[in-house]
């Protein structure tokens, strides 16, 4: 009974109940691969965030195994990401000092804040909420932070200090004026750090493939790049003394040891502070990691349920804020390694966590002089391909109402921060969609041959009645362009003479609401008055349920509703002629 709880609580538990040998061998070597590139790369978008390094570490190992508990995506890697960590500086940098034990504890009470509204919304099942981020919002988002988040690293990669403007503008602005200003050594460390990574990335697979490596093999080879890097860069500094001669940053004592139990400090002023911020992350967060999860579970048939997956989000977030992490979500260049390396259930992500748990227990001292310049590297080069090129370009050629959402985002982001550009392309993105739902399409219809067919006059050969004006409308008919579609039939109608009985084709209207039917009714006043007829056809159930409820009378109902446009027409056309 207790085991049966368990495994409707845990997708984890039911995976347990039939694991195989050769699963255990497959999660394993995933989890090692994974947990090689998380170290240095927790370590990096810790940073980036503003936080101690080992708060990276911390924030991957009891969410991960939180989440491989909840989740029902076997591959999602779940941890620090680029765009979060920088959310988290950019907010919480705003209120506290980044690095500051003021600034440490918003970053807990956050992820605490993030895990509830995560839960919350599994409770609620709002997961529909992320829809209201459209996916030109999304790449206009994507490539601005992208761009940020490139530009706030250049400064650990060149070894500059640079002075953060309000804006990140200013901030990208202040970075270009102090190139100039270089340190060589760790501007060489840099950049190197960054070829050799691009090497890793795109320039050894075909090499490896033409050494006749196997493809498991070169698949794991590639995916060392990080450690590659940073072991490489540590041993430079490490034999040159390069921190001590050339003033080579580096990242210094990293504390051993697990991590204990924070209690995040929850006042009201900093959860008023925070809940925006909370807001977008929740929303931005689980965005990027069920379209991941969904992308990856498609390859192998596998569903994905949206309301587990926030469920464990958000367990995962109140993981981190309750073991000195801060907060996380699924990361894709993560899960696309654990994905490749051939994970086969949740427990790869366990495994993950124990690697680097391990790590904090044992390996923090050969962390000491990884310079910060290769951390750098590796955030740079993770987040250069989320610069999207493309889809503005084709957007542009498709929908330019989309790519003009897309363009108000990337400047906005640029020009105002982080949370306020996502919101004003997120507003952005909705007026032009109330806009063009405004002025719905209509098109003026007539009969295809001697078919029951009736299409667009403007597109097709079609044969048109003497006396009947027949339209359709692609749209439901609510408040917001009921008004348009009373203004378009009473055009028509001042304009042609000869109309004898309109015919409104309702195959597009799914939905009315109040307004809807009150203009509906207003068009067949106003229509009666000039001695023309008004007909509905193919009305949809729904809406002849509104209909009746609306009190439209039982005579219309029977003598002004057809079947089909068919049946209408040649009602009116018998009517027409006797008239």
């Amino acid at each position: 009974m207790v085991w049966q709880w368990i495994k409707a609580i845990s997708p984890l538990a039911t995976t347990l109940s039939s694991y195989r040998r050769d699963q255990f061998a497959s999660d394993l070597i995933a989890g090692l691969v994974v947990a090689i590139m998380l170290v240095p790369q927790s370590m990096a978008y810790a940073m980036l965030a503003g936080l101690p390094p080992q708060v990276g570490l911390y924030a991957s190992i009891v969410p991960l195994i939180l989440y491989a508990m909840l989740g029902t995506s076997n591959s999602l890697a779940v941890g620090p990401v680029a765009m979060v960590s920088l959310l988290v500086f950019a907010g919480v940098g705003a209120l506290a000092t980044p690095g500051s034990p003021e600034f440490i504890g918003l970053c807990l009470t956050l992820a605490l804040m993030i895990g509830v509204l995560h839960i919350a919304m599994a409770v609620f099942r709002l997961g529909f909420l992320v829809n209201f981020i459209s996916h030109p919002v999304l790449v206009g988002f994507t490539s601005a932070a992208a761009i940020v988040i490139g530009f706030s690293q250049v400064k650990h990669l060149i070894g500059v200090s640079v002075e953060s403007g309000e804006y990140p503008i200013q901030s990208i602005i202040s970075t270009l004026s102090n190139l100039g200003s270089a340190n060589l050594a760790t501007l060489g460390i840099g950049v190197t750090s960054c070829l050799l990574l691009i090497l890793f990335g795109y320039g050894l697979a075909p090499l490896l493939k033409q050494f006749g490596v196997a493809e498991v093999t070169a698949e794991t080879i590639l995916k060392l790049g990080p450690l590659v890097a940073v072991t490489i860069a540590a041993l430079i500094v490490f034999g040159g003394r390069l921190d001590q001669s050339h003033a080579v940053k580096i990242v210094g004592d990293i504390p051993s040891g697990l991590p204990g139990l924070t209690i995040p400090p929850l006042t009201l002023d900093a959860i008023r502070s925070l809940l925006p911020l909370a807001f977008v992350i929740t929303l931005v967060g689980y965005m990027e990691s069920i379209s991941v999860a969904k992308a990856l579970a498609s390859r192998k048939r596998q569903t994905i349920d949206a309301d587990r997956e926030l469920l464990a989000l958000g367990m995962a977030d109140v993981g981190a804020a309750f073991t000195g992490g801060y907060p996380v979500t699924g990361g894709f260049s993560r899960s696309l390694v654990n994905d490749s390396a051939g994970v086969r259930t949740p427990l790869g992500s366990i495994f993950t966590a124990l690697f680097v748990a391990i790590s904090v227990l044992f390996l923090t001292p050969l962390f000491y002089y990884i310079p910060n310049s290769v951390l750098a590297a590796i955030i740079i080069v993770a987040v250069a391909p989320l610069v999207d090129f493309k889809t503005p370009l084709k957007l542009w050629h498709f929908s330019r109402s989309d790519a003009l959402a897309l363009l108000v985002t990337f400047v906005a982001v640029l020009a105002t921060g982080i949370e306020t550009g996502i919101l004003l392309g997120v507003v952005a993105s909705v007026v032009m969609l109330m806009s063009k739902m405004s002025r719905p399409h209509v098109a003026e219809v007539g009969r295809v041959g001697n078919s029951e067919h009736f299409r667009n006059v403007d597109r097709y050969d079609v044969q048109m009645t003497a006396g009947v004006f027949a339209f359709r409308i692609d749209e439901s008919l609510y408040f917001a362009n009921s008004s348009f579609l009373q203004s378009y039939v009473m055009e028509q109608v001042a304009n042609r003479p000869d109309i004898q009985s309109v015919l409104l084709i309702c195959s597009g209207i799914n939905e009315i609401d109040a307004t809807g039917l009150d203009v509906l009714k207003t068009v067949h006043r106003e229509l009666n008055d000039l001695g023309i007829g008004f007909y509905l056809s193919d009305v949809k159930g729904p809406v002849t349920d509104r209909l009746k409820l609306a009190g439209v009378d039982e005579s219309f109902l029977r003598e002004n509703i057809f079947m089909s446009a068919d049946a209408a027409i040649q009602k009116l056309s018998v009517q027409a002629m006797e008239a």
